[in-house]
């Protein structure tokens, strides 16, 4: 099946199991939920879900153990990117071609959707009804490093600190392995920590293929705001330029930011040479991650 086929089926499936999670909140407070709804059901791509499922394909672990992995991390990107639109933030009018959550409800409503997904999260992954407590834990324990000041939330304060400053190239990998590799790489090893029986070296091979993707993505990120639309990219074209953010384009050019993409997605790849075919669409992922167009 391909990579195409196999992302349409992912996203069908998580997406249900999304609607089934958010629909527990609709009777609490109307407009808090109606926010939840628009901000995880806005046309993102299920980049993360994927992961998960993908890994659990190379290992042959059931799809069904995965789903709540899969909305996990789902949930945690899109409280992310809640609070990163807000204009303490990134200060940003649009997602995904549409107004961004602040825009369309308002800052308090946005800063509390955030809350609640983040929190929806962590009770998703621990109602894993196929997997026992000793499994689960070490992925709660993934999840929250993944979340915080040691990946994510420290990455984007990494990111504030440095808008208009000048930062070397290992400094902005420091920053995006925190800001965007950190649940990436998380994602993998949910979908690797579903089972007992995934060994270390596994384990080990995964991790670096998910550190080379996830660098990638965010230098594809930063070549797209140059060489994109806002139409096609759904977020303003050149946000990154008018901030004065320290991007791969910007130390590199952009033929050396495109080899470097091309070198991680080859890093990937060899990450990848102890799995069969199951591990395909995993390769199939590292090359579209650097051949797409928004």
């Amino acid at each position: 099946m391909h990579l195409k086929q196999l992302t349409r089926q992912y996203q069908k499936r998580v997406d249900h199991a999304l609607e089934e999670l958010i629909k527990n909140t609709s009777n609490i407070a109307t407009k808090l939920h109606q926010a939840m709804h628009y901000s995880v059901f806005n046309g993102g791509k299920r980049v993360r879900p994927l992961l998960v499922y993908l890994t659990g394909q190379a290992l042959n672990i059931p799809t069904e153990h995965q789903d709540t992995s899969a909305c996990a991390v789902e949930l945690i990107h899109c409280y992310s990117l809640v609070h990163d639109d807000m204009p303490a933030m990134d200060d940003d009018n649009l997602r995904r071609g549409k107004p961004t959550c602040h825009k369309q409800f308002s800052e308090a409503t946005a800063l509390l959707t955030g809350d609640a997904l983040q929190t929806l999260a962590f009770e998703a992954l621990s109602n894993n009804k196929y997997l026992d407590a000793k499994l689960i834990l070490p992925m709660i324990k993934t999840l929250a490093h993944a979340s915080g000041a040691a990946g994510m939330a420290g990455g984007q304060a990494i990111d504030l600190e440095a808008t208009g400053k000048s930062l070397s190239l290992e400094q902005l990998k420091v920053m995006h392995e925190h800001k965007t590799g950190a649940l990436i790489r998380a994602s993998v090893q949910l979908g690797a920590l579903c089972s007992k029986n995934t060994k270390d070296s596994e384990l080990d091979a995964l991790e670096n293929y998910a550190k080379n993707i996830g660098l990638s993505f965010q230098i594809k990120d930063d070549i797209l705001d140059i060489e994109s639309d806002t139409q096609t990219l759904g977020k303003q074209q050149g946000a990154d330029i008018s901030l004065n953010k320290a991007t791969y384009p910007a130390l590199l050019g952009l033929d050396g930011a495109k080899n470097m993409a091309n070198q991680c997605h080859q890093n990937a790849l060899d990450s990848l040479s102890q799995f069969n075919h199951n591990a395909d669409p995993l390769r199939w992922l590292s090359e579209y991650i650097i051949t797409r167009d928004h």
